[in-house]
């Protein structure tokens, strides 16, 4: 099949470019700039020079399939950063693989769509977006589901596959800044991490991927999980252990880490502060709350199977 990838240089749609070469499928990648080439390119993909703000139809090609993961996942940064790549870019990308005559377009969703500072336990699909959370990426996500789901019709299919706490090899987001915390001193629990969690290892989700170019009802969105739900004490000290990390016991109660949080939104909101706040509102919602999903219906309509299981990735990593 004739697929086009956005986000390639990034943890998922990295490891989904990769895995889709390996499988035989011709592959072109969105590419923001020359220094993203190579690595697009080791990865089995011609580089497309465009980003979310100017792709259009000819980029895309004679792609039959887009798979869209590019997103703003920060935690900090400009007010409209948000809307701009995960709404209006999603937008732009709907609109430029209509042109293209593309036949199916799967989009990277999130829980995080759903939440607005409440627990999620024993959702499934029918649960409501959030599409006015106070979280600009928790609103935003909801926001591009929401086109996606509405953008479906015949000719053209849309499916939302929505993975939760995305780990594995590659992973370039949470390990990294977990490393960087607990070396600097900075690392402390929240309510002791004692959060339930469901997880999603970066090999099933790409599995997923896959699964979705041919299967799953258009219009559809699907929770990909590993088996089982665990703490958030048990999934990020055994990420840690595997780099040689033993995190501290320091913990704090989530109410203060909510205060603080907000806290310090308004401080860098207000004063001339350089980099990124140390605790925001998202991340300490995102650790102090429950997320306990149901992935029943991409096994019962996409035939998913987790094919790795959390030990084994463990082990593995």
């Amino acid at each position: 099949m004739r697929i086009f990838v956005t986000g390639a240089s990034g943890f998922v749609g990295g490891a989904a470019t990769s895995a889709l070469g390996l499988a035989g499928h011709v592959v072109r990648a969105m590419s923001r700039a020359p220094k993203s080439d190579p690595s697009i390119a080791a990865r089995g993909a011609t580089p497309v020079r465009c980003d979310l703000e100017t792709v259009t139809g000819e980029h895309i090609g004679d792609a039959e399939a887009v798979i869209h993961c590019a997103a703003f996942v920060e935690q900090w940064g400009p007010r409209d950063a948000w809307k701009r790549f995960n709404v209006d870019g999603t937008a732009r990308m709907l609109a430029a693989a209509r042109q293209a005559g593309v036949k199916r377009f799967i989009h990277i969703g999130t829980e995080a769509a759903l939440f607005h500072g409440q627990h999620l336990r024993g959702v499934d699909e029918t649960y409501p977006l959030a599409l006015n959370s106070p979280y600009p990426y928790s609103a935003t996500k909801a926001q591009a589901e929401k086109l996606l789901r509405d953008a479906n019709a015949p000719g053209f299919e849309t499916i939302v596959l929505r993975p939760r706490f995305i780990w594995g090899p590659g992973d370039t987001t949470l390990l990294p800044v977990i490393e960087t915390m607990a070396r600097e001193g900075k690392f402390a629990w929240i309510n002791d991490g004692a959060a339930q969690t469901s997880t999603t290892h970066i090999a099933n989700l790409v599995h997923a991927i896959e699964l979705a170019l041919t299967k799953g009802r258009p219009g559809e969105a699907y929770f990909i999980l590993d088996d089982g739900v665990r703490s958030m004490r048990e999934m990020i000290a055994g990420m840690a252990a595997s780099r040689g990390i033993a995190l501290p016991d320091k913990s704090i109660p989530g109410w203060v880490a909510d205060a603080v949080g907000a806290t310090c939104e308004t401080l860098w909101s207000v004063l001339p502060l350089s980099g990124a706040p140390p605790l925001t509102r998202f991340s300490a919602m995102i650790m102090s709350r429950d997320a306990i999903l149901k992935d029943d219906k991409a096994r019962a309509e996409m035939g998913y199977r987790p094919v790795i299981s959390v030990e084994d990735g463990m082990r593995a990593l």
